[in-house]
C-alpha cells in the first residue's frame, strides 16, 4: 500500500522584460518567475481527475496579466502580489511560493550621465526573492543576489591548517582570493523598503570584503554576514556560500624566471565550498 506524499507543481521560467515609463526616463526590468503552488490535488496524482488542477499555461498568463496593472517596484512586491491573486482566485490552493530572479540592468552612462532610456547589463549576478504565504498566513520573504563575482588580490591568507600525509597544500600569507557568491537574507517583516534594505545590505558585504584581512573564506564568510546583520535590523538572518576559486601561482622556473606573486592560472574546478548561515 502506498500512499501520496508532500506535493506541489508550478510553473518555472517564465520570462518577463517590463518598461516602466516616466516623463524624464524609463526604468527597465528582466525577471524570471517561478510559480508553486501547495494543495488538495491528491485527486490529479491518484485518480487522475484534474477538476482541481490550476494549468501551468494559466499561471504563464496569469504573470503577464498581474504585471500587466501591477505597480509593484521590486521584486519582492510583485512576488507578493502575484501569490496573493492565486490564493484569493484557487480555494484549493493552501499554499503559494513565488520564486523571482532579476538581471542587474542599469542605466548606460553616456559623457558620465545616465542615459533615461539606454540600459547595460551591470554584472553578472542576479537579484533574488522568494516568497512563501500559507492560507490565511503571513508572507515570509527570502531576499538574496546570486553569482556575486568578487575578487581581492591581497590581504588574503591560508595557514595553520592540518598537514597529513596527503596534504601537498603550501602555506600562503598572500593569496588571490576570488567567489561567486550565493547570499540570501531572511525578513523578520513583509512589510519593508526592499529596495532600500538591499541596496544597504550589499554595500555591507562588499565593504567588509575588500576592506577585510582574510585568514579563511570561512573568516571572511562570517565577517560579512556579520557586516550585513549590523547595517540591516530588518533581517533575521543571512546565509552565504561562497566557493573558492582558486588562482595557481605558475611555475615559471622550467624557463629560468621567477614568480613573485605576479602570473597566477585561473581554475573553476574544483574549488574550495564554504557556506554558513548567520543570525541574530
Amino acid at each position: 500500500m502506498v500512499r501520496l506524499g508532500e506535493n506541489r507543481y508550478g510553473k518555472s521560467r517564465v520570462r518577463l522584460s517590463r518598461i516602466t515609463r516616466s516623463a524624464d526616463q524609463h526604468d527597465f526590468n528582466e525577471w524570471t518567475v517561478c510559480v508553486l503552488l501547495h494543495g488538495d490535488f491528491e485527486s490529479s496524482f491518484t485518480e487522475a481527475d484534474n477538476s482541481k488542477i490550476l494549468p501551468t499555461d494559466t499561471m504563464k498568463n496569469t504573470v503577464y496579466s498581474i504585471a500587466r496593472g501591477s505597480s509593484a517596484a521590486t521584486i519582492e512586491e510583485f512576488a507578493m502580489e502575484l501569490g496573493d491573486y492565486l490564493l484569493n482566485n484557487n480555494h484549493q490552493v493552501s499554499k503559494a511560493s513565488i520564486e523571482i530572479e532579476e538581471k542587474n540592468w542599469k542605466h548606460l552612462k553616456v559623457d558620465g550621465e545616465p542615459d533615461a532610456s539606454t540600459f547595460q547589463l551591470g554584472g553578472p549576478e542576479l537579484q533574488t526573492v522568494r516568497a512563501e504565504r500559507e492560507r490565511g498566513g503571513s508572507w515570509v520573504i527570502t531576499s538574496g543576489v546570486d553569482g556575486l563575482t568578487i575578487l581581492k588580490t591581497t590581504n588574503s591568507a591560508f595557514t595553520g591548517y592540518i598537514k597529513d600525509r596527503l596534504t601537498t597544500l603550501k602555506p600562503a600569507t598572500d593569496r588571490i582570493l576570488g567567489t561567486r557568491a550565493t547570499i540570501r537574507w531572511e525578513y523578520l517583516s513583509a512589510t519593508q523598503n526592499f529596495a532600500k534594505v538591499r541596496a544597504r545590505i550589499l554595500a555591507a558585504l562588499l565593504r567588509e570584503f575588500a576592506g577585510h584581512h582574510s585568514m579563511s573564506v570561512q573568516h571572511t564568510l562570517f565577517d560579512m554576514g556579520n557586516a550585513a546583520l549590523a547595517a540591516a535590523p530588518e533581517i533575521a538572518r543571512i546565509h552565504l556560500t561562497m566557493p573558492n576559486l582558486h588562482h595557481l601561482l605558475a611555475d615559471l622556473s622550467p624557463f629560468g624566471q621567477d614568480n613573485p606573486n605576479h602570473i597566477f592560472v585561473p581554475i573553476d574546478e574544483p574549488h574550495g565550498y564554504i557556506e554558513a548561515t548567520i543570525e541574530r
